[in-house]
């Protein structure tokens, strides 16, 4: 069969499900940095292709190191999209990097998107970069194994030989990382968790898209609109559900939840650290304490991508419940529902753990 007969044929064929990670050569080749973000792309482009996801399972994206094929992935994207360098510090070098044509969507500064302040002082923490007071001493015992996760225990077999090289990447991932997390302006980069931000992320989205493959702009925004409406009515939703604990007081244990607080009218009172990588000094536990007793805080939120023994340890004489809340998603598979899902976890473990008092 002469080649260009074979090729039609081919192209006739129907498109076969692929894996996520896996491109059909014709579509746009898109990079997503986090879990919900991820989420909210694969919806807006169903039905044309599925993006590459970076960060799987449980690691953080505060201080994660790419493996030589996410490397490639973002060298040969023709969009990537990501939060911010004050939540992915990892990408600004390999972002730097990329080729001319390559299109990059950083999602604090699109429009009407609502991004808060870090909140400073008191319960919720000064956030200065010299970590006055805090003992950085075990540190790596407070992190899970980040970077052994189900995520890479199937890296593509050639990673391997490149494990000095990512060892020696993740080295100089933590060089300086005190100067991205929580900075960029002292913005809060968790920006995804109200539902407000998530439909202005998928407008942004779907439009970049279609500047990028504007065959399939059309798909783009039907999609959007499917993914706008199952947005309010699961807004609704977990509205209903939170509506008997909105206003019972909570910790949580980095102060990454206040978009879902506003979002949902909730009553945090403060948290145990500033950020993820720092481990609390005895001080500040003793501030944390005094305040779960002080407000009668009925929960303290762990998250899995860290030990909980340090929450474990403060709410030991409190009284407080634990329960556990995850931004990420971490235990959730990636996919179209993958954001909608983060919600409702979110959800329902707020309502778990306050409805016990």
């Amino acid at each position: 069969m002469p080649i260009s007969a074979l090729r039609r044929a081919l192209l006739a064929l129907p498109l076969l499900a692929l894996p996520y990670g896996v491109q059909a050569a014709e579509n746009p080749s898109v990079v997503v940095s986090i879990k919900p973000i991820h989420g909210i792309a694969s919806a807006i482009m169903e039905g044309v292709g599925k993006p590459v996801l970076l960060i799987d399972g449980a690691s953080s994206p505060h201080a994660y190191s790419l493996r030589p094929s996410e490397a490639r992935s973002l060298q040969e994207a023709d969009l990537v999209i990501y939060v911010a360098h004050a939540l992915e510090g990892f990408l600004e070098k390999p972002l730097a990097t990329l080729s001319g044509d390559a299109h990059q969507l950083e999602l604090a500064d699109i429009d009407g998107l609502t991004v808060r302040a870090m909140r400073e002082g008191g319960a919720w923490e000064t956030h200065s970069h010299d970590h006055e007071g805090h003992d950085h001493e075990d540190h790596d015992e407070e992190h899970h194994d980040e970077h052994g996760h189900d995520e890479h225990a199937h890296a593509e077999e050639h990673d391997h030989d490149h494990d000095h090289d990512h060892d020696h990447e993740h080295d100089h991932a933590h060089e300086g990382e005190e100067d991205h997390h929580h900075d960029e302006g002292g913005i809060d980069a968790h920006l995804w968790l109200d539902p407000a931000n998530g439909a202005s992320i998928a407008k942004a989205i779907a439009t970049e898209l279609g500047e990028i493959d504007p065959d399939h702009a059309g798909t783009y925004q039907d999609n959007l609109k499917k993914f706008l409406a199952s947005l309010d009515a699961l807004g609704n939703d977990l509205n209903t559900q939170l509506a008997p604990v909105r206003e019972k007081p909570f910790v949580v244990f980095h102060d990454a939840y206040q978009y879902l607080e506003a979002g949902f009218g909730l009553n945090a009172v403060g948290s145990i650290t500033v950020s993820p990588e720092q481990k609390p000094g005895a001080k500040r536990l003793h501030e944390i304490e005094d305040k779960i007793r002080d407000s009668n805080a009925v929960c303290v939120f762990a998250e899995p991508q860290f030990r909980p023994a340090i929450v474990e340890a403060v709410v030991a004489d409190t009284g407080a419940h634990i329960g556990t809340l995850d931004p990420l998603g971490a235990d959730l598979p990636a996919g179209p529902d993958a954001y909608q899902n983060i919600l409702r976890q979110n959800v329902g473990a707020l309502v778990d753990c306050l409805s016990q008092s």
